[in-house]
């Protein structure tokens, strides 16, 4: 891995949501349900959402990274619950914006398919170390990501490291 970072600007964001919208489009997939994988896919989730004209989304709240290269032993799903009773037997598109390890990523699938839904995933990055590929993907990088809605770190951290300096 190099030191450089993949940077993804608010304009970037855009066009990559909007090109991963149209190859799933161009493939014949039209997704009745749109789930974000939270955080990091509440935002593609919405926008792939919009460009593909669909209107009914959900989330499912899954936690692995605690830090920067911190993880948990496993990906763990939290609080609150998607209503995993409704997607049975409907097309799902599954989002996240990355599939860094791919723990996430499979452990989401892996629960969507046990409903019954046929799923498919998108990530606007896939990594090379990843153990599953996404069924989409706008590029391929083994570098750390820069997203625009989480570079910064929240304004708590923010605060907290102008108040250490003052």
């Amino acid at each position: 891995m190099t030191d450089e970072r993949e940077i993804l600007t608010w304009d970037g964001f855009g066009e990559a949501t909007r090109a991963l919208s149209r190859r799933i489009v161009a493939d014949g997939f039209l997704p009745e349900v749109v789930v974000a994988i939270a955080r990091g896919g509440l935002l593609p989730a919405g926008a792939i959402a919009y460009g593909l004209g669909v209107k009914n989304c959900g989330a499912l709240n899954v936690e692995f990274y605690t830090g920067i290269g911190t993880v948990l032993d496993r990906p763990e799903v939290l609080p609150p619950e998607l209503d995993m009773s409704y997607l049975g037997g409907r097309r799902v598109l599954l989002v996240d914006d990355v599939a860094d390890s791919g723990r996430t990523l499979a452990l989401a699938v892996e629960l969507l398919r046990s409903q019954g839904a046929d799923v498919r995933s998108v990530t606007i990055y896939g990594k090379p170390a990843s153990i599953v590929r996404p069924d989409y993907v706008f590029l391929d990088t083994d570098r750390w990501i820069d997203f625009p809605w989480s570079a910064r770190g929240s304004v708590l951290e923010e605060d907290a490291g102008r108040e250490g300096s003052a």
